[in-house]
């Protein structure tokens, strides 16, 4: 019977995720299970923008950013 695991990483920093991935793909390696992977997944970046005033300054905005 095959057996597999998925394991989705997510992090602010693109550097942790690869390093921890790395650490996880060698470790497996060495318990002689078949490694696929990673895979990278895109990235999402949703941006608001949204007045600083309710009623004058039409130009001065501000941006709050989701990822």
């Amino acid at each position: 019977m095959s057996q597999k695991i998925r394991i989705k990483l997510k992090s602010y920093d693109h550097n942790l995720v690869d390093k921890s991935a790395e650490k996880i793909v060698k470790t497996v390696k060495t318990t002689g299970a078949v490694v696929s992977g990673p895979i990278p997944l895109p990235t999402h970046k949703r941006i608001f923008t949204v007045l600083r005033s309710a009623f004058v300054n039409k130009k001065s905005r501000e941006q709050f950013e989701l990822s």
